[in-house]
């Protein structure tokens, strides 16, 4: 099972990060694509059901199915970082509500690439309620499963 860090990237934001045996380009692909973060997903609540591009870009939007408490929701989300560069890649996306996902690939030599996933929720429209909903808690742990799951494809 790969080790899973927890790092420290400011206030009000949960990040984990973990050493994958796959090129960061690969990995990127995945994130990349909407129809495919239901792969990777540790948390459960991600669905199969996504309208969007076949890859993200600056400003895309996409939907996604999802399922919380046993409840159905759709969930559309728009990209506000998209970097694709030769060794360092970043995926970052908004919910309506304000908090975002960030994912960043950076590939220390060949075929070993640093995964961070990142939920950054100081920008929410009301983080102190989801700090009482223990999002953050709930939000790392699924982070964990997510990172673990990614790792274990290349093992």
């Amino acid at each position: 099972m790969a080790e899973i860090r927890t790092i420290d990237t400011g206030h009000q934001q949960v990040s984990k990060q973990a050493e994958v045996q796959a090129p960061a380009a690969e990995l990127f692909d995945i994130v990349a694509d909407p129809r495919r973060h239901g792969e990777l997903d540790g948390s459960g609540t991600v669905k199969d059901t996504v309208r969007g591009p076949e890859r993200l870009s600056t400003g895309a939007r996409f939907s996604v199915g999802m399922k919380q408490y046993g409840v159905p929701y759709k969930i559309t989300s728009t990209v506000t970082e998209f970097v694709d560069a030769d060794k360092h890649k970043i995926v970052e996306w908004q919910h309506p509500m304000g908090h975002s996902w960030r994912w960043e690939f950076d590939e220390k030599q060949p075929g070993v690439t640093t995964v961070t996933e990142s939920f950054k929720y100081g920008t929410a429209k009301a983080p102190k309620v989801l700090e009482w909903l223990k999002m953050p808690q709930k939000n790392a742990q699924g982070i964990t499963s997510t990172l673990q799951k990614l790792a274990a494809r290349y093992m």
